[in-house]
This record gives structure tokens, C-alpha cells and sequence, in this order.
């Protein structure tokens, strides 16, 4: 997507870590990274994976600058050997990750770094703020294209963004989410998201009346003429005049396509007014767009209405992502390697939500062959399989009496490789195909996960295995006893 050099953006406590496990023979160490997220934004059903390119641009510039190196030694905190090894540093890890438009869950790995220490640790920042900030974006946007349904919906939002990037990358994010279009000039440029725009109010305002303004740009875009007709009153002036010009100047030229936008007031009364003046002056086919600081519930409460809007605009509520705008993924330790053995190591905490899973570990979804719809998502050790042409019994791991066998079911591995040994492995899909992929994945879903009320919650379980390595390890640290290496129940051999 870019070549830009965004390698310094990194909180500056990982190079205070990074220079310690230098200084204290860490350097070498592997170590397994889950990045994952706890909750789901606006208690919603799911959320959707974005960002991954970002990351994938970010590691394949990876490297520190002259100048980066003078200004970390000017700080006179950091080893001078660790400063010379940054001077040749990049990412020599794996990473494995769920390609975006994945449909997610709380508490499962979006992305795994197993690479040394310092490696893994210098990337963190740069992989959150990513996936944090596009699959937030691309959650939102599912959210408000499932509540227009087959109506269109144009992403607006790049004047009210939190910057530049925010803007470029956000309308990237919602348009993996579902959104038609966007009105970022940029994001049609140079991300091959289609634009959109119509008229400013200053373009009405700059003439002497409303339908000179309507007339002059009906002949500059005879094409895609949409006129804005709330600048000073939509029903006595605005509409009426949309209905001359269309009739004076396009039809006559054999103009089919046209329509109308509404930026303020109830948008469920003026356009069931507007829609009855222009049916009534025999305009069907022109169109109503609507827009004022739309979202899913509104959008959703319009509809409801019977509001005859074909496409909305939305601008700041979901650039920003305004009703709950922190995604709140998380970036953790969950296993070292030790003489070719994988140690899995945790997290405990008196909040139960924040004990980590521990172990290298794969993501299975399972799906009911009859209906190809998802059921329930699997957390296994990286090395395990399931034999589907047997009965898979899985357990709610809290409540473990719960529990739940398929029979006739398929399964999919979720976290694919993206980097082996430093190499990207990965051969990222285009825009478009990850567009498609993301409406394949909430087909995926029962509609009861898409609700905003209370939706349907979707079970994300862990393998007995384990299951098994995390309540040892819970229990050895209670105990006061610390896993520290090879076999028993809580390590194994990652090759076997």
C-alpha cells in the first residue's frame, strides 16, 4: 500500500525492554505473541479483521535510520551494542494471522509473532494500532450496511477523521466492511475504493437563486447530477426547483439517472414529502440520498419508518466510530521456546477476563455442513487436528458442564501464514477480493448475531488439551510454582 518507513513508531518502552533482554543475554530468546481483543464494540455479535496489510507494508520496511540510531544514543540510556544491532535489525520471525475481512471474536488470536524476543516485542505497537483502528472501522461499517440492507451506503467521513491516516485508512477499513463508496478522492486514487460526492451548500449559496444553482451544475454533470436541495427549504424550494431543471435540462438530453439529497431536518418526513412530489411530477426513477450524522440505529429507525431513502451517507459516527470508539485489542506473551520445546506461559489476574490463554495455538471454526453457517470457533494447541468424520464434543471452558457435539460439520483453520523465517509468505488479496471474502464470512453468521440488542452470543471454546495447560499453569502459579520448562502437561515439543 506504501513504502514509508514507520519503524520508530513505537512506544518508547519497548526499546527500554528491548535493550534490557539485549543486556541480560535475551537477545536469541523465541517467543510466542497473541494479539487478540476482549470485548466486541457496541456489545454487538462480531466484529470484522482489517489491518493486516498495514502491517504487512510496516515489516517490509522495517529498519532504523542513522538518525534514529543518533537519536536513541543521544537519550544515553541504551547499551551501545544493542544500538548496534539495530543498526542492521529486521523482522526475522514467523507470523500467522486471519486474513481480513475474517469474522472475530473476543479472546482468539488475530495475530501470532513467534519470532526472538526483541523482534516481537519492537513490533507491537505498530500491530495494534492497526488492527485496533481498522477492525474497529470495518465493524462499524458491516453494522451499518446490515442495517441498510439493499440500500446503498457512501463512507463521508474523511473531514471529521482523526487525521490523515485515520481518514485514508478508515475508508479502507469500511469498505471491507461493506460500504458502496466513499467520498475520500485519495481512498478512490490510490486504495481503489470507488468515490462518490454530489454538492456543497456554498455551490447553492454562490448564486443568486437556488435553481440557477441547479441549472449550472446540471450542465457541468448531466451525469451525476444530485442535486442538494435543503439549503433553504426543502419542500417549498428545493425540490421543486430539483424537479424543474431535471425535467428543463436533463431529461431533454436523455438523462436517466438523477436524485436528490437531504442533509438536515426528520429525514423520515421529507423524504416520504419529497418522494411524493417527484412520483407525483412522474419522477420514480430519481433517487433519495440522505445524510446528517447517520448511524445503524438510525439508519435501522428510518427504514423502520418506511422512509423512501435509497442511500445513505455517513460521516463522523462511523470515521470515528463514534458510539464506542475503542476497539481494545491487546498484545501478550503466551509461550517461550526452550531446547526445541514450546513453554506456554500466562497471565494471571484477579479480573478473570484478563488471564490469558497460553500456548502456540491455532484457531478451528466450525461450520453445520447442512446450512454452511459458523457454530463455533475452537481454540487448539498449534499442533493438534480434528478428524471430522468423527463426533466433536466441545465445552463452554468457564461452565465446563456445557457442552456441545456436531456430528455432520466441517471445520477451518483460521490463523494463516504470513511470515516464515523474516519472508512474507503471504500473497495479499486486493481490495475488492477482500471486500467479497468479508460478505462471504457475515453470510457465515445466523442473523440472531447481527441484531444490536442482545445478540446471539457465539461460542469461542478451548481444546481439552488446552484446556488442560491452562488450568495447570493456573494452578502451579496459585501454588507458587512457576512452569518453567520441558514436558509435562503444560509443554510439548512444537514438532511432534
Amino acid at each position: 500500500m506504501h513504502n514509508r518507513n514507520e519503524t520508530m513508531l513505537i512506544d518508547f518502552y519497548e526499546f527500554t525492554m528491548a535493550n534490557g533482554y539485549f543486556e541480560h543475554g535475551f537477545k536469541n530468546q523465541t517467543v510466542v505473541f497473541d494479539l487478540f481483543f476482549r470485548s466486541l464494540p457496541d456489545q454487538g455479535g462480531y466484529a470484522v479483521m482489517a489491518g493486516l496489510q498495514s502491517v504487512i507494508d510496516y515489516i517490509e520496511n522495517l529498519s532504523f535510520t542513522e538518525e534514529d540510531i543518533a537519536y536513541l544514543r543521544n537519550r544515553d540510556i541504551f547499551d551501545e551494542r544493542f544500538l548496534d544491532y539495530l543498526k542492521t535489525f529486521r523482522f526475522t520471525g514467523d507470523m500467522y494471522a486471519m486474513p481480513e475481512g475474517t469474522v472475530i471474536f473476543p479472546n482468539e488470536p488475530l495475530i501470532t509473532v513467534k519470532a526472538p524476543i526483541i523482534e516481537a516485542q519492537l513490533i507491537e505497537t505498530f500491530l495494534l494500532l492497526s488492527v485496533n483502528h481498522q477492525s474497529l472501522i470495518a465493524t462499524k461499517a458491516s453494522r451499518l450496511k446490515f442495517a441498510a440492507g439493499n440500500k446503498t451506503v457512501i463512507e463521508m467521513g474523511a473531514r471529521r477523521a482523526h487525521g490523515a491516516s485515520s481518514a485514508n485508512l478508515g475508508a479502507r477499513a469500511a469498505y471491507i466492511g461493506g460500504i458502496d463508496a466513499t467520498s475520500n478522492t485519495y481512498a478512490d486514487r490510490h486504495l481503489q475504493i470507488p468515490a462518490a460526492g454530489t454538492m456543497a451548500h456554498s455551490w447553492i449559496q454562490l448564486f443568486d437563486s437556488e435553481k440557477a444553482a441547479f441549472e449550472a451544475y446540471a450542465k457541468s454533470y448531466p451525469k451525476q447530477c444530485t442535486f442538494l436541495v435543503d439549503t433553504y427549504d426543502t419542500l417549498k424550494s428545493g425540490v421543486p426547483n430539483a424537479i424543474e431543471v431535471i425535467k428543463d435540462i436533463l431529461i431533454p438530453q436523455g438523462v436517466e439517472h438523477y436524485a436528490i439529497r437531504i442533509d438536515s431536518g426528520d429525514l423520515t418526513y421529507l423524504a416520504k414529502r419529497a418522494r411524493a412530489m417527484l412520483d407525483e411530477a412522474g419522477l420514480k426513477s430519481c433517487k433519495i440520498v440522505a445524510s446528517n450524522a447517520l448511524d445503524e440505529r438510525l439508519i435501522k429507525a428510518l427504514i423502520n419508518q418506511g422512509a423512501p431513502i435509497d442511500t445513505f451517507g455517513v460521516g463522523e459516527r462511523l470515521i470515528t466510530a463514534k458510539s464506542d470508539p475503542v476497539f481494545g485489542g491487546v498484545y501478550k506473551l503466551v509461550a517461550t521456546e526452550k531446547d526445541g520445546f514450546i513453554v506456554p506461559k500466562i497471565k494471571i489476574s484477579d479480573n478473570p477476563k484478563k488471564i490469558t490463554t497460553p500456548h502456540f495455538k491455532q484457531v478451528m471454526r466450525i461450520y453445520e455442513k447442512a446450512s454452511s453457517k459458523a457454530c463455533a470457533d475452537l481454540l487448539m494447541v498449534h499442533d493438534e487436528s480434528i478428524d471430522t468424520s468423527k463426533p466433536l464434543t466441545i465445552f463452554n471452558p468457564e461452565h465446563t458442564w456445557q457442552k456441545t457435539t456436531f456430528t455432520d460439520y466441517t471445520v477451518k483453520p483460521l490463523l494463516k501464514p504470513v511470515y516464515q523465517a523474516g519472508k512474507c509468505v503471504y500473497d495479499s488479496p486486493s481490495i475488492a477480493e477482500i471486500r467479497d471474502y468479508a460478505k462471504q464470512e457475515l453470510q457465515s453468521l445466523w442473523d440472531e448475531m447481527k441484531r444490536f440488542d442482545y445478540p446471539h452470543q457465539y461460542f469461542v471454546d478451548l481444546s481439552k488439551k488446552l484446556w488442560h495447560v491452562k488450568m495447570d499453569l493456573i494452578a502451579e502459579h496459585k501454588n507458587g510454582v512457576a512452569s518453567s520448562g520441558p514436558p509435562n502437561m503444560a509443554s510439548m515439543r512444537h514438532d511432534e
